[in-house]
């Protein structure tokens, strides 16, 4: 059989595994606020995700994608020796699916990204040196594990003190949330809209501005906070003294809210994140057909839907168990405590967007947890599973690197005797 259609079946099947991974860790944790507060049940969060990462995936996965993700590597490099690309574009899907199928079977959250950068390094330091890898690139990559729970802590933290403050410890906590609530709402449409546009249609070309991306934000914002207020208003009001009438309702509110975030955390998860998978995918497909290596590749429309198809089936199969970790075991979550955790990831990941820090999502998410557990208290936080977490992410990179390289020196030992 010709090599080049061995390469392309097994990059096929290592990239539908390392989608599955997507599915089961990293969207797994995207959901888990909305799961872990009941805002949905798992069935609805996979329902949703079907959907909106599928369609992120396959709409906006992206028409052509880096041939190593984030420059790690320089492509050039492996001009003369295409072949040792594909084989390491193999080892490190197969690493980087390993890899994540260990943590969501232990529950611990990793960030994907890294996963599959850690695999990137670990083949290209073998196969071409230690000095081909850019390890100030991995550097700023590795900050993140400070820079991202550490912001969206603070903001998570800020967003719900203010929630408790307004609306929750008051008398009449209904009639504030008629009054502040539709804040929250406008704030919710700006900053989801903007993470659409930053994340999740950035791949399909689209020529629009910076100030351009607010203006539409803004007004899309105003927009789901006019709808929102006529339906709030429509609540009937009750006396001060029913006081569980009113937090029932107004946490419904924050409910209702949260769907409307999970919905598009999960696009621009689906179109941004798919590239983890399609990409390599991609590489090993176009040096395949053409032997000539690029800095970029076209992703075909099978190769995105294959991604698409790997992540929703990775987060009906497995992903229940990284929802219980973040969801449920690191805090108790309510809708509005949920709900500020969702609006501080996507608020850190636009302010991470227009400053250039260096950010996970997955990391994002658990500090936006941390954030609205810390504003009841250190002792409403499990540090044991925190610990957990955190020894995950330091262990993350290593770990797709080292099993990248025994796949790389496989695969090496394998085909270079066959050809």
């Amino acid at each position: 059989m010709d090599l080049a259609i061995v390469y392309i079946a097994l990059a096929a099947a290592f990239g539908l595994f390392m989608a599955w991974g997507i599915g089961a860790n990293d969207v797994a944790n995207a959901m888990a606020p909305s799961v872990g507060s009941k805002a949905i049940t798992i069935r609805q969060a996979i329902v949703i995700a079907a959907i909106f990462e599928f369609a992120g995936a396959v709409l906006a996965g992206g028409g052509v994608t880096s041939t190593i993700r984030k420059g790690i590597v320089d492509a050039a490099l492996f001009t003369g020796q295409p072949e040792l690309l594909i084989y390491g574009m193999l080892a490190s899907l197969l690493a980087a699916a390993v890899w994540l199928l260990v943590a969501s079977r232990f529950g611990w959250p990793v960030s994907t990204t890294h996963t599959i950068i850690g695999a990137v390094v670990g083949f290209a330091a073998i196969g071409i040196g230690v000095e081909a890898v850019q390890w100030p690139k991995v550097g700023q990559i590795a900050m993140s594990w400070v820079v991202s729970p550490l912001l969206a802590g603070a903001i998570a933290w800020v967003l719900f003190m203010s929630v408790q403050r307004l609306v929750l410890e008051r008398e009449d906590p209904l009639r504030q949330a008629r009054r502040y609530v539709p804040g929250y709402i406008f704030l919710a449409g700006l900053f989801m809209t903007l993470v659409t546009l930053f994340k999740g249609v950035k791949h399909i070309g689209l020529e629009i501005s910076v100030a351009q991306s607010w203006a539409i934000a803004v007004l899309v914002g105003l927009i789901i906070a006019g709808i929102g207020t006529l339906f709030i208003l429509r609540i009937p009001y009750q006396a001060p003294e029913k006081r569980e009438f009113h937090y029932v309702t107004v946490e419904r509110i924050f409910a209702i809210l949260m769907v409307v975030t999970a919905c598009s955390m999960a696009f621009a998860h689906g179109s941004n994140d798919v590239a983890n998978a399609v990409g390599p995918l991609a590489a090993v497909v176009s040096i395949a057909r053409s032997g000539d290596v690029g800095q970029a590749a076209i992703v075909p429309i099978w190769i995105l839907i294959l991604g698409g198809l790997g992540i929703v089936i990775g987060l009906a199969t497995y992903g229940h168990r990284v929802i219980r970790t973040v969801g449920g075991n690191i805090t108790a979550l309510t809708p509005s405590r949920g709900f500020a955790a969702g609006l501080a990831a996507a608020m850190t990941i636009v302010v991470a967007s227009g400053t250039g820090l260096p950010i996970s999502t997955t990391h994002t998410v658990v500090g936006a947890i941390l954030g609205v557990g810390m504003a009841r208290g250190i002792a409403a936080i499990n540090l044991r599973v925190v610990g957990s977490i955190f020894m995950s992410w330091i262990i993350t990179i290593p770990a797709g690197a080292g099993l990248s390289v025994v796949f790389f020196l496989l695969f090496r030992a394998l085909f270079q005797g066959a050809a």
